[in-house]
């Protein structure tokens, strides 16, 4: 079944996700996706539905055919500043301030958004906020909008496939956590190797990176 082109169509929307949200390392990363209308591609989808083979091969159609894309994150030590749902946020309003072309409203996957004066942004260092001429953009929430809509589909496979290249670059850095398995995700092993060799600068040290007991005996 194909997704839905827009929640209003004529209007100019862009699609919003994020990837990264339950790591426990990387940055958490976030795109901004507003497609062209009559544009279709039977294989897209929610990036989750999607094996990484297939979300490689939409990512260039995406980039190519967009009418506008931005890509942003927010660090961990950000995230570790502001939490993860406030650095959720931010990551998707740093990727809509970069959009080459203004959006008239976003249609933001899941059940909750804030505008950037709701957003904690005293706590980080003025340069890693938001450009001083970012203003807020009427907006409507749409639970599990990346299997809905193709532009937040789109978003989703931006976001995701973008932060696993980071993550990738970061494994390179710190074998040890085999984040090119993982990417940062609490598998077992990752949690083993935080018990071996302490948290990198790249864990998120407000999220409880090690548990007491790892297997049930």
């Amino acid at each position: 079944m194909m997704l839905e082109a827009f929640l209003q169509k004529g209007r100019i929307e862009a699609g919003c996700d994020e990837a990264g949200r339950g790591c426990l390392s990387g940055p958490v990363f976030a795109a901004a996706v507003i497609l062209p209308e009559g544009f279709e591609d039977a294989l897209l989808n929610d990036s989750k539905k999607l094996n990484e083979k297939q979300r490689a091969s939409l990512r260039p159609i995406i980039e190519q055919q967009a009418l506008a894309w931005a890509v942003a994150s927010v660090s961990a030590e950000e995230i570790d500043h502001i939490n993860i749902l406030n650095a959720s946020f931010l990551a998707m309003h740093r990727a809509i301030a970069q959009l080459k072309q203004k959006p008239e409203f976003l249609l933001i996957d899941g059940n909750r958004f804030y505008q950037p004066e709701q957003l904690p942004l005293h706590k980080l260092a003025s340069k890693a906020t938001l450009p001083n001429e970012y203003a807020a953009i009427p907006y409507a929430c749409i639970i599990k909008g990346d299997g809905r809509f193709q532009s937040i589909a789109a978003a989703s496979i931006l976001a995701k496939t973008h932060r696993d290249e980071c993550m990738m670059r970061l494994h390179a850095r710190y074998p040890q956590y085999a984040w090119d398995l993982n990417k940062g995700y609490p598998t077992q092993a990752h949690r083993e190797a935080l018990h071996q060799y302490g948290p990198s600068p790249e864990h998120r040290k407000s999220f409880h990176l090690k548990e007491d007991q790892l297997r049930l005996f």
